[in-house]
Formats: structure tokens, C-alpha cells, sequence
């Protein structure tokens, strides 16, 4: 008799991607770890990242023993949930990266970034994977003369220290003729983006290192991440190089609570639209789409014609506690629902037929980093804050090339290799400024959106994130 697939986690049943998927990549991958064992690598969290690593390692030198060690199934964290945005935004913008390593560095890197969103469609094209994959670019609308006028002056700024953006400024009716929402005075393009279906790409990456040799162990909770060992509850793995591959999840691991803070996304679908549903809301090509507000929305047209639409906006949990509870929180999934309708009317008319959402991982200075000890053998890579999709493909080729010394390797050497973050303060104060802050985000984009005029609250914050 044949074991049927067993029924997903439940807060995978929810989520839209996972909906899709056909029964061949819902089936198990990996096994439990029951026993002691070694390996060359070893790399905790089947996400992009580790999966990222595991693939390139392998084509860098095929013989290396890798070991994946998961918690839940490969792509049961953010990347089988995020909204599917294979964008080369990077967390800190163009002009950060210049302060931090020079405006050469920070072109090169643009460079990288743009690149590393087409290596992610070159490799699921190369073995055949229906990843949903669209390269229609990014549009971001200004709604109010305040999200305007930010637009134009990070624009400026960029001009002015010699970076060419990466974007393109709109007019009104060249933003309209990409996207019909309402109140659109302006807006940004940018080409360097693919809509994608994210579950179908990080299952098919998971199958993949399998195929070539990678060991791949599912339902396995690593209690603690060592120099040279990864523990587990049923087995240790000991290797020279020990990876942490966990973004959002990093505060379960102990010693880490204080490394990213998680803070959830929540996300929102829509039944498949008709034809003269689309003649309202535009989005031709399938670009991804977001508005200019504070508080972060984002959304794609599927290959399937829905709107998928996420926001931030969840509460953190107090002692960086990760709760299930979070992803279905009904009044924010509501909100995300009536945001979207505002933006879109014609979509009074049709249902909601997925609601959903995970955990993301911020570092304090909201810098993303990569990174490996040779002397104890720990590495890192993570703290994408939401733009983790392409960045987790240039941090698994950058750990690739970190670990098998390619030390003329370009990628060792950009301006996030090795970047290291101060900690998130002690509780209470983290809860305390993390609450504050989602509260004064949220305040300003509604003073902005009342009066027009660009809120202070919204510039503080943006001091304090680095944005």
C-alpha cells in the first residue's frame, strides 16, 4: 500500500502558494534525523538561503558532504509564503551602501543585485521549473503629493552622489498607463523584477539538492548551533562549517534572540479576475506593485490572474516570540483587504479566497549580511526584512564562494560580506519601541494621506530604520 502525501501544516493550507502546488511537490522530501551523524557542511533552515547554499556549494565542488537540517519541510518559512517579488531591492537603499563602502561599491553591488534577479530565472529555467515567472519589472505609485515628493528627493539625492538610480521617475499618466489605482499622481519603474510563484521555486530547489546529493533532514528542530556540531533532539551533526540559515526563525535558536527581530507579514489573495477586471486595474506585463506609503504594502498579478497582496502592520510578540497566532490576524487580513479595494474598486465585486502569513527577520541597523568565521567555522547569511527572495540567491552563491575560498571571487567582496549588526536591545525596551514604532508608522501614513503634506512622525522613523 502506498502512503498517501500527508496533509499540510495548517498554516500552510492557508497560504495561496501552497494551494497550487501539484501533489508531486507536496510530497516529502527529507526524513527526520534519528541519529548521530557528519558532514563537510552543515546548514540549518531549508529555506532560499540554505537551499540557495546547498545548490551552489554543489556545483562549486560537487563531492562536499552537505547536510539541511529544517524544523518543519523545506519552504515552510518565509519563502513558501512571501509575496513572490524577485526584486533586486536590497534592504538599505543606494545611497547607504555608498556611505558605508564608497559610491564604486555601491555600484557594483546595484550591479550584482540586478544581475542575481535574473540568475534566479536562468536556474529554474535551466531544469524546467513552472516557478510563475514574469519579469514585468515594479511599480510604485505616489497616492499623495508627500509619497511625490519623496520619490523625486531620494532621486535627487541618488543623482547627487553619483549613482544612477536603478528606477525611473513617472509622471501621473505614465504611472496610470502601468497601474490604475486610485489617486495616482506619480510614481517610480523599475525593470529589475520578476513576479513570481515562491512555493514552486523553493520546492523544486529542495528536490533539486536532494538530486544531487545533498541530505536533506525535515521535522528536525536544531536545539542549538555550535562551532562544529549542530544539535538536534534525536541526533548531532558534526562538520567544519556550521551554517545559520534561519531569518525569521534566528530567535528560537538559543543565543540568538537578540540577532533579528521577527516581525510577521501578513497576506491577502483574490479569486482569479476576468479580463474586464484587469481593464481596471492594468498591472500588463504582471509587474509587481506597491504605493508609497510608510507602512510597507506590496502586491503581484499572479500567472493565474489573482492579486496577491501582503502589508506589514502585525504586532510584535514581546521576547521576539514567534505565535502562529500572528498569521491569522483577521482584523489586519481585513485591513489588507480594504486597502486593496481602495486602490482598486472594481474589486467590490469579486471574493477573497486566501488569507495568510509569516515571519521576517530584521537586524538592528535593518542591514542584511553574509558572512563566515574560517577560524570556528560558523557563517550566517539572513536580515533581509522582506526582500529576501533575490537576496537569498546572491547570499547562497556568496556563502558558496566564502567556504570554498574563492577569494578572487567579486561576490566575497561586497559591501554586506561580513557586515556585522549590534543587537536588538533587552526587553522590554525592544517590545516597547518596536509597538511605538508600528504605531507612529501607521499614524503618519494616515496624516499624510488627510492632509497631503508630509507627516514628521513618518521622517523620524525613517531615521531611526535607516530608510
Amino acid at each position: 500500500m502506498v502512503n498517501a502525501t500527508p496533509a499540510l501544516h495548517p498554516s500552510l493550507a492557508r497560504v495561496l502558494w501552497w494551494d497550487q502546488l501539484p501533489t508531486e511537490l507536496t510530497e516529502p522530501i527529507g526524513r527526520p534525523l534519528d541519529q548521530d551523524t557528519s558532514a563537510d557542511v552543515a546548514i540549518v533552515g531549508a529555506g532560499f538561503t540554505g537551499l540557495w547554499t546547498a545548490y551552489y556549494l554543489k556545483q562549486r565542488e560537487p563531492d562536499l558532504d552537505i547536510v539541511v537540517i529544517e524544523k518543519e519541510i523545506a519552504g515552510f518559512g518565509a519563502s513558501g509564503r512571501n509575496g513572490g517579488w524577485a526584486s533586486a531591492h536590497f534592504p538599505q537603499d543606494d545611497l547607504a551602501v555608498a556611505r558605508h563602502a564608497g559610491v564604486d561599491a555601491a555600484r557594483a553591488f546595484r550591479t550584482t543585485m540586478n544581475a542575481s534577479v535574473d540568475e534566479i530565472g536562468r536556474v529554474a529555467d535551466s531544469h524546467g521549473w513552472d516557478i510563475g515567472w514574469a519579469k514585468g519589472g515594479s511599480v510604485i505609485a505616489a497616492r499623495t503629493e508627500s509619497q511625490a515628493l519623496r520619490m523625486k528627493t531620494a532621486y535627487q539625492h541618488e543623482q547627487a552622489a553619483g549613482l544612477e538610480p536603478n528606477y525611473e521617475l513617472l509622471t501621473a499618466d505614465q504611472a496610470q498607463a502601468r497601474i490604475k489605482a486610485t489617486g495616482v499622481l506619480a510614481g517610480t519603474y523599475t525593470p529589475h523584477c520578476a513576479a513570481i510563484q515562491p512555493a514552486r521555486l523553493v520546492r523544486n530547489l529542495a528536490r533539486q539538492v536532494v538530486s544531487s546529493g545533498v541530505r536533506l533532514f525535515e521535522n528536525s528542530p536544531a536545539t542549538s548551533i555550535e562551532p562544529g556540531i549542530v544539535r538536534t533532539s534525536k541526533g548531532c551533526v558534526r562538520a567544519r562549517y556550521v551554517l545559520r540559515c534561519t531569518e525569521g526563525y534566528t530567535p528560537n535558536i538559543p543565543g540568538q534572540h537578540r540577532t533579528l527581530l521577527p516581525v510577521y507579514s501578513l497576506m491577502v489573495a483574490t479569486e482569479p479576475l476576468p479580463s474586464q477586471a484587469w481593464d481596471d486595474i492594468g498591472l500588463d506585463g504582471r509587474p509587481t506593485f506597491a504605493d508609497g506609503r510608510h507602512l510597507v504594502i506590496y502586491g503581484q498579478r499572479t500567472a493565474d490572474d489573482r492579486i496577491a497582496f501582503g502589508g506589514r502592520g502585525a504586532p510584535y510578540r514581546f521576547g521576539s516570540r514567534l505565535d502562529p497566532a500572528s498569521e491569522t490576524n483577521s482584523a489586519i487580513h481585513h485591513d489588507l483587504q480594504r486597502t486593496l479595494r481602495e486602490m482598486f474598486p472594481v474589486l467590490s465585486n469579486y471574493r477573497f479566497t486566501h488569507a495568510w502569513g509569516g515571519a521576517l527577520g530584521i537586524a538592528r541597523d535593518w542591514w542584511a549580511s553574509v558572512g563566515l568565521d574560517r577560524t570556528s567555522g560558523m557563517g550566517w547569511c539572513g536580515g533581509y526584512v522582506g526582500d529576501g527572495v533575490t537576496t537569498a540567491n546572491l547570499g547562497g552563491r556568496t556563502l558558496a564562494a566564502l567556504i570554498t575560498g574563492a577569494t578572487d571571487d567579486p561576490l566575497v567582496h561586497a559591501p554586506w560580506v561580513d557586515h556585522r549588526s549590534r543587537p536588538w536591545e533587552l526587553e522590554p525596551a525592544r517590545w516597547i519601541a518596536t509597538s511605538v514604532g508600528m504605531k507612529v508608522v501607521s499614524s503618519a501614513d494616515r496624516v499624510e494621506s488627510a492632509t497631503g503634506k508630509t507627516s514628521l512622525r513618518g521622517r523620524l522613523m525613517g531615521s531611526l530604520t535607516g530608510h
